[in-house]
């Protein structure tokens, strides 16, 4: 991972963390709680890729874990945001680009409903019941939703952000100039190829024969 990406990603996760704890925690709606964590961490998957994708979950979730008023086990939620950071990565399009609205949402949807169902069969395996007293079904239903509204006005922001403040100047400049990503080496390599002295051959003047 790129460190001019480790200020945005920290950025927009401690953001989406304050969001989600302190506003979207409180509002008691039904089901699920709204997850902008998630989204923060599908939108710049989707631009950094797998890698910088699974770091910026591990990251976002290990937070959430330690943050009050957090009740059930350290390591569980990053786990998840963990693997939801890299699926998505593996998503990723061409230069970090969403092609169209409705992949994005595709994702966001199998994010929810993904990262749902693994924190439920995590807290199975050590002994968290309570999404068995709430409903598993009713918590699916819920987090999809309320991801799926909340995606259109939280994922493109993220990925705009990431893809703004997030760029290697060096990477940024080849994509740019349409190179391959090896730097000012190679275009110096090929410039100097490309315009290099006339090369001296030896020609044979008429009328005279090469003696041996």
């Amino acid at each position: 991972m790129r460190l001019a990406r480790i200020p945005v990603s920290a950025g927009l996760i401690l953001l989406g963390l304050i969001l989600q704890v302190s506003v979207f925690g409180r509002l008691q709606l039904p089901g699920a709680t709204p997850d902008i964590l998630l989204l923060v961490v599908v939108g710049l998957a989707m631009v950094y890729g797998p890698t910088g994708g699974c770091l910026v979950g591990f990251a976002g979730g290990l937070l959430a874990d330690l943050a009050p008023p957090s009740d059930h086990a350290i390591g569980r939620y990053a786990l998840v945001l963990c693997l939801m950071g890299y699926a998505a990565g593996l998503l990723r399009s061409d230069h970090g680009r969403q092609r169209s609205v409705a992949g994005s949402l595709l994702v966001v949807g199998a994010a929810s409903v993904a990262s749902t169902l693994l924190y439920a069969m995590v807290g199975a395996l050590v002994g968290d019941t309570a999404a068995r007293h709430v409903g598993l079904g009713g918590l699916v239903i819920s987090a999809l939703l309320y991801d799926l509204l909340l995606a259109p006005f939280v994922v493109p922001l993220v990925m705009y952000l990431g893809r703004r403040f997030g760029r290697d100047p060096v990477a940024a400049a080849d994509d740019d100039q349409g190179g391959s990503g090896l730097g000012t080496l190679a275009r110096y390599r090929t410039t100097r190829d490309a315009s290099g002295g006339p090369s001296y051959k030896k020609r044979r003047v008429p009328g005279f024969v090469r003696r041996p």
